[in-house]
């Protein structure tokens, strides 16, 4: 048996490191949060009988494992450097661009589109005239030019002409394609992040504020504060060799903003401060210093004339500080963190109008939207 083993060394060296790294495996840490991915990690589910019937137990241990794994940002570097020397155009379904951009790549559009689209269209038949819509173009979308050539990309041109078209009649909608297009030339969308730049979201606010017959926010008249060494959500999943950093760019603003925190027991807390968590600029996910983050309900005082409730992914973080030049009072709710109807709160607060600002992405994927915007 010994000189069977002998003469098949390589057997053997792969046995011992399967066994140790098991063994190492089941030593190592487990975590609750990637700050380097920016999300939660799937924790070890509970086992039950109806888990294992339906195989919903299954499901969560395999990303369990893989959530998990000993070393994961290492082996996700390792993998990065060897899909780089390869030469190849992707990495953990993120696409190696031109001038050093990374897109995610998308097949398909989410199967909730339909969903929220209709649920967007009776929101918009309910409350006719008083609702603007602006669903945000993919940064591959605009920037067609930097895509790898024949980029599995899902045309979202014709799911965004859907949009508009079945809520053009009973909302004013704001299709940012052509104008971002004509600033494609520019820093409009980050490169290792999947949001638009602030000068991405001035372009696109520069619009709809034109549209509304409201002053523009004056950049010359606002301290422009730069933030180097931002890598997003993009990188995180590539961990792309020789991604060139981000550089984000705010406004000092002197514009209070009030967080409302729902507890578990029902009551409120309040939580005043400016428009940026600075704090966060330190850390690696630099964007969730906007607005503080993806709060459930906010109200930041503005300088203009009266109201308006912004419903939104994060896309709308950069987008909202501009607003404060336009309107007395500006609702902020993110579906992700709140527990309220659009109604009520519209109810409660008498808004003048709602503005739906989603990334495409977010607007196809958004889980809670149809249940948070149906009538009461």
């Amino acid at each position: 048996m010994v000189n069977k083993i002998k003469q098949y060394p390589i057997v053997l060296i792969f046995f011992i490191f399967l066994i140790g790294f098991s063994v190492f495996d089941a030593w190592y840490p487990k975590r609750p949060f990637s700050e380097l991915e920016n999300r939660t990690l799937q924790q070890y589910p509970t086992i039950s009988l109806s888990g294992v019937l339906d195989n919903s137990w299954m499901v969560k241990y395999e990303a369990y494992v893989k959530d998990q794994f000993a070393l994961r940002d290492n082996w996700i570097e390792l993998k990065s450097l060897s899909e780089t020397a390869s030469l190849k155009t992707e990495n953990n379904d993120i696409l190696f661009g031109k001038d050093n951009y990374l897109f995610k790549k998308t097949l398909a559009v989410n199967s909730r589109f339909d969903t929220n689209l209709g649920a967007l269209e009776r929101f918009t038949q309910r409350h006719a005239g008083q609702v603007d819509v602006m669903i945000v173009p993919s940064a591959s979308t605009v920037l067609t030019s930097l895509l790898p050539a024949y980029a599995p990309i899902a045309n979202e041109n014709e799911y965004l002409d859907k949009i508009f078209s079945t809520v053009g009649s009973t909302a004013n909608v704001y299709d940012m394609r052509e104008v971002l297009s004509q600033h494609s030339g520019e820093y409009i969308y980050y490169r290792t992040d999947h949001h638009w730049t602030a000068l991405g979201a001035f372009y696109a606010y520069e619009q709809y504020a034109s549209a509304n017959g409201k002053p523009v926010f004056d950049r010359g008249a606002s301290e422009a504060v730069e933030v180097p060494d931002f890598y997003g959500t993009s990188y995180s999943s590539a961990r792309r060799i020789g991604a060139i950093a981000d550089t984000i760019t705010y406004y000092n603003l002197s514009n209070v903003m009030t967080v409302f925190n729902t507890q578990t027991d029902g009551s409120v807390t309040q939580e005043t401060g400016t428009l940026y968590d600075t704090e966060k600029f330190a850390t690696r996910d630099k964007y969730a210093a906007f607005l503080r983050g993806n709060n459930g309900y906010s109200e930041v005082q503005g300088n203009g004339e009266g109201s308006i409730l912004v419903v939104k992914d994060s896309y709308a973080n950069s987008f909202i500080p501009y607003l404060t030049a336009d309107y007395a009072k500006i609702g902020v709710v993110d579906f992700r963190a709140n527990l309220t109807k659009i109604d009520k709160i519209m109810q409660d607060s008498g808004y003048d109008k709602v503005l739906f600002l989603y990334s495409f992405d977010g607007f196809s994927s958004d889980t809670y939207f149809g249940s948070k915007i149906a009538s009461e």
